[in-house]
């Protein structure tokens, strides 16, 4: 009985012990194989068709003129040609705002770090965010992204199809294009959905720019890291490695004994081993916003570790976590700016020292 006991007993501590076996999850987040059921062919092959420089000009003019300038740059590319038709059909206000509702995100291109310095001395190393020529291409409702997604309507949220980097049309598709056709714009390099609520819909064709956020407000930001190949356990993992000397042979860059022998007799799942490196999805949570430049559309948000090469694609959108929530409303469902919003040009936080001023003053006695 005492024997029986004790093998039970034994047998309940090697079922714990194998359940604290498990190791992180890294291998869910790997790129899908297979294209998503909303996937459409995008680019197509393009033949030489042996236009004159008129003739080139000639029709970036004719597009340019149907679907407007790329807005980039405010007041350097014909700012004033967006619809102001679609600006001004959007009935909600900020008056509408309450705790809980979801707005869009924006697509933003990673342009390189800066460091800033607050007016204690403080070094803040930040990263420049530019929200690139980024325009609203679909809404999807509630009760259609639910079919789409084959799921309740517990939650009631909607989707915001965002689009990024306007293209000639002729460089895609017939049937990517056919996803801009009730926009008003020009096909998009780059698109993005963003899972939003009913209350923060837009109209397609509304442009979404840097003053969607504000100083002092905080972001996630996701983006996918640098692919790095193949790679070992020293880079992939930080291990220290074998000795140099004293008759090692062949392992200096070798993971060594993995601890698969015993009765386990297999090698457990997440074991730190060489593999590829990077290409992952990754999220920043709670960024914080510390300047803002309305003429380019660039932002300066904390930290230098957002993933992605430089001039890469990230998504910004507002903190999901609960401390680094809106307190007070933002531009909701974003900001209209008006032509007299051109000229702000850079938005400060207070904390920030700003260079243009005069810190140091001198008076005659």
């Amino acid at each position: 009985m005492f024997n029986s006991c004790k093998l039970f007993h034994g047998f309940l501590q090697r079922s714990t012990t194998l359940v604290h076996q498990l190791r992180n999850k890294n291998y869910l987040n790997r790129p899908r194989l297979r294209n998503p059921f909303w996937f459409v062919r995008k680019e197509r092959t393009v033949h030489n068709e042996f236009l004159t420089t008129e003739n080139s000009s000639f029709v970036n003019a004719v597009l340019h003129s149907k679907f407007g300038f790329p807005a980039i740059i405010k007041g350097v590319l014909s700012y004033d040609q967006v619809n102001q038709s679609v600006l001004e059909r959007h009935a909600l206000t900020n008056d509408q705002w309450k705790l809980g509702l979801k707005r869009t995100g924006v697509i933003a291109k990673k342009i390189g770090q800066y460091p800033l310095w607050k007016k204690d001395g403080t070094k803040i190393r930040t990263t420049l965010l530019q929200i690139y020529d980024n325009h609203v291409v679909k809404y999807i409702p509630p009760e259609e992204f639910a079919d789409l997604r084959k799921q309740n309507l517990s939650k009631p949220y909607g989707c915001l199809l965002i689009g990024a980097q306007s293209r000639d049309p002729s460089v895609f598709t017939k049937e990517y294009c056919g996803l801009f056709k009730d926009s008003g714009v020009l096909p998009k390099q780059h698109l993005c959905r963003f899972i939003i609520s009913p209350e923060a819909r837009l109209l397609p064709g509304t442009p979404l720019n840097v003053t969607h956020f504000r100083v002092g407000d905080y972001v996630d930001v996701r983006g996918k890291t640098v692919d790095r190949g193949f790679q070992g356990v020293i880079k992939r993992h930080g291990f220290k490695g074998m000795p140099a000397s004293h008759g090692v042979t062949k392992t200096h860059r070798r993971p060594g004994n993995i601890g698969a022998g015993g009765s386990k007799a297999r090698v457990w799942p997440g074991t730190k081993m060489p593999g590829h490196m990077g290409n992952r999805w990754r999220n920043l949570r709670g960024l914080k916003i510390w300047r803002i430049n309305t003429k380019y559309n660039v932002m300066w948000v904390q930290g230098s570790n957002i993933p992605g090469d430089t001039n890469g694609l990230v998504y910004v959108y507002d903190s999901i976590l609960p401390t680094r929530k809106h307190v007070q409303a933002p531009a909701f469902p974003t900001h209209f700016e008006s032509e007299n919003d051109m000229d702000i040009g850079d938005i400060w936080n207070e904390d920030i020292h700003c260079f243009k001023k005069s810190s140091i003053t001198f008076e005659e006695t």
